[in-house]
């Protein structure tokens, strides 16, 4: 009985003993936070935990950061329209009871999210509600937006629909709006539409840049007599660049 009194109160001792044991027998290059976080960076310096390599597993940059200014209400219409956009019927009434009852904000951030889905078809819709609210001024940047995500998906018709009503509210888009939209006119296998885009963009006020001409210069090389207009405006308005000039042997000349 004496002998089994001693053990029990020894156990604690024997345990921490055995604890000790193991933990030094450890072998000295096992770091656990690299079997729980691969990626982690850890520096010695100053003893601080570097990470900068760390990644979470969310979105980073500005998708996170537009996917959290949408509010409850605008992601709700967004799955309501998704939901219902091969139904008609259903469609026209979700908007009436649903959409024309969002704040101007969260129907600017419907529209934005639309268009990053590239759900083209819904963000027209959405597009054609905001410009009939009170609270509606022109904005060449809702148009912008628009033109370019239509461009991307060569919905040129759409495109042009929205450009001419841009342009009827005296609106010049910027350059890359441009470059876009000549970029999906040529892919799209019309460089007259093409050259209209950019007779247009010579009569904005904003200084020209050298993207629409680079990208017209490019796309025009089955059409020679249209890019040497082109070349020669690049010339006079950008005398320090060079125009990349493709070997002749491309067009079967001799």
């Amino acid at each position: 009985m004496a002998s089994r009194a001693f053990l029990r109160s020894r156990r604690p001792f024997v345990a921490s003993m055995v604890v000790r044991e193991l933990i030094m027998h450890i072998e000295p290059s096992y770091n656990p936070m690299k079997t729980s976080v691969p990626n982690l960076v850890v520096v010695s310096r100053n003893g601080i935990l570097d990470f900068k390599n760390y990644h979470d597993g969310r979105p980073r940059g500005p998708l996170w950061r537009g996917k959290k200014l949408l509010g409850k209400e605008a992601l709700f219409v967004i799955l309501g329209l998704k939901r219902f956009k091969d139904n008609e019927e259903k469609l026209d009434k979700f908007i009436k009871s649903q959409v024309l009852r969002l704040l101007k904000m969260d129907m600017i951030a419907v529209l934005k999210e639309l268009e990053r889905q590239e759900e083209l078809a819904l963000a027209l819709k959405i597009f054609g509600i905001i410009k009939n609210q009170d609270w509606h001024k022109p904005d060449v940047y809702l148009y912008k937006d628009l033109v370019i995500a239509l461009a991307k998906c060569k919905k040129m018709d759409d495109a042009v629909q929205i450009w001419e009503s841009m342009r009827k509210e005296d609106l010049f888009p910027d350059a890359q709006t441009y470059a876009e939209l000549i970029r999906g006119f040529l892919r799209y296998g019309s460089p007259a539409d093409a050259m209209n885009v950019y007779e247009d963009m010579k009569k904005s006020p904003d200084p020209p840049e050298e993207l629409p001409f680079r990208i017209l210069l490019k796309g025009l090389l089955p059409h020679p007599l249209l890019r040497n207009r082109v070349k020669k405006d690049f010339v006079d308005m950008f005398p320090d660049q060079q125009v990349y000039e493709p070997p002749e042997e491309i067009f079967g000349i001799p």
